[in-house]
């Protein structure tokens, strides 16, 4: 006799392991037409036998061939599936059994895989809205409470069997659908509303590892609810993409983003490693330097592309001297001195130089009247003390010609020079080259207060600058 089509005793769950239930029909195959035989089979145990000795749930071949012996009814092949099929269930067939034989429930097996109201044997996988009322959960499966996640499942670092398709394919909760679920706080208050023994909400450990969070947080390893999640690469399988929030998209933004780092450097730490914000800021703020590094255990955080800010715009480069002159604390946010040489100091031979040609005969009135800046890239006190030196324009003796030597005996009218360009004076000279004469302790005693010096308005203001000259003995 022809064998009749195989068939499969389907509609039952076991999870004795972490992940594993036993497997359907094979596609393809027809499942066991329960209905068919509701008047042969008067109790579920009658084929399922083992279930309640947490054996396998599964008829046994031969008592099919009690039927299926080629006079009674058609000859069939069926054996039942050795391979567990992946889940993240841990239910126990055989720990509900034992509740019903303690009498510590009346649950029968109708109550969980029959419809409320279906005739006998009519058998589904799991009636899920039943048994959440059994366990007094009135939710729809998505919208249950956090600690219900947990009665049914296990994390998904525990399912180990779940592939990456199947992850995949889980279906996002009504709740992170609402508006601004990802952004801000709302989702971290979930992730952190625990129930005693939970060090992390279980709605987020049935679906999510560590390395899901990575994708986002730079601040992993600071945040407890993440760190209690186990680390699995399988749940990268849901996507989660990091968008700018909406604070971001204000016109404004970068020039008054510093302020709000300044004020909440928590949230900026969220996304941004100390690396994000080096991609503009050459000398690193104070504020960026308590951002956590990049490293392993965080995740990368946010892509920063250095673009010059709009007040850059229109041939800002012949024009940003008086910018960077009037605040060059602002210029020192995203610039370092190289980027001024690049163009103020080129390399020889690279590019046109910065001042025009025969420039070195005439820099001295330049220097003195500030028509530059100078300090801006050299430095004084090697700079312009190298070259002067070399062109032998140094002072012979304390009262000598040297450097200036375009007036006789310069120094018996320098007191005017020094008070109109002082800054000129440091270049070569020190606070105890004046002092020679002018100290008030010793040397030549020169008074260096000039006509209406009013010493007292001063003390009072810094009384420090006087003892320079007169020791702890000020006058008056």
């Amino acid at each position: 006799m022809k064998p009749a089509p195989l068939l499969a005793a389907g509609a039952l769950l076991l999870a004795g392991a972490a992940g594993a239930v036993w497997l359907e029909a094979e596609p393809g195959s027809a499942e066991f037409d329960h209905e068919r035989h509701r008047e042969v089979f008067p109790t579920c145990v009658a084929c399922h036998s083992g279930v309640m000795s947490g054996e396998t749930p599964w008829p046994d071949p031969q008592g099919c061939r009690s039927c299926h012996d080629g006079v009674v009814e058609e000859e069939v092949e069926w054996s039942p599936p050795a391979v567990a099929r992946a889940s993240n269930l841990r239910f126990e067939h055989r720990r509900h059994a034992e509740l019903v034989l303690r009498g510590d429930t009346l649950a029968r097996c109708s109550d969980c895989h029959t419809p409320a109201g279906a005739p006998w044997m009519t058998v589904r996988r799991a009636v899920v809205d039943q048994c959440f009322g059994c366990h007094g959960i009135v939710a729809g499966h998505l919208e249950a409470p956090d600690t219900a996640c947990a009665v049914c499942h296990f994390p998904l670092a525990e399912a180990a069997a779940l592939d990456l398709e199947e992850i995949a394919s889980f279906e996002k909760p009504p709740s992170h659908l609402r508006n601004r679920f990802a952004r801000g706080e709302v989702h971290g208050a979930a992730a952190t509303a625990l129930a005693p023994g939970y060090p992390v909400a279980p709605s987020c450990a049935t679906c999510h590892a560590r390395d899901f969070c990575m994708v986002c947080h730079v601040d992993a390893p600071e945040q407890p609810a993440i760190q209690a999640l186990a680390p699995d690469p399988r749940s990268l399988a849901l996507r989660a993409v990091l968008e700018a929030p909406e604070s971001h998209q204000s016109p404004d933004f970068l020039a008054a983003h510093g302020g709000l780092v300044r004020s909440r450097l928590r949230e900026c730490a969220t996304c941004h490693a100390r690396e994000s914000c080096m991609e503009c800021h050459r000398a690193l703020p104070d504020a960026v330097s308590r951002l956590p590094p990049a490293g392993e255990g965080r995740g990368v955080g946010a892509k920063v592309v250095r673009r010059p800010p709009e007040t850059h715009a229109g041939g800002y480069a012949e024009r940003h001297g008086s910018a960077a002159a009037a605040r060059t604390e602002t210029c020192a946010g995203c610039h370092v001195q190289a980027d001024c040489l690049d163009c103020h100091r080129p390399v020889a031979g690279a590019a046109g130089k910065y001042h025009p040609e025969g420039f070195l005969v005439r820099h001295p009135s330049a220097a003195y009247s500030r028509a530059a800046d100078c300090v801006s890239c050299h430095n004084q006190g090697e700079f312009c003390s190298t070259c002067h030196q070399q062109a032998g324009l140094v002072p012979k003796g304390p009262f000598r010609s040297g450097y200036h030597d375009a007036k006789q005996m310069f120094v018996l009218g320098h007191g005017e020079a020094a008070r109109r360009s002082l800054e000129s004076c440091v270049t070569c000279h020190v606070e105890n080259d004046c002092l020679a004469c002018h100290s008030a302790l010793g040397g030549r005693r020169f008074n260096p207060h000039g006509p209406g010096f009013d010493a007292d308005r001063l003390r009072k203001r810094n009384p420090g600058m006087c003892t320079v000259c007169h020791g702890a003995r000020i006058p008056g």
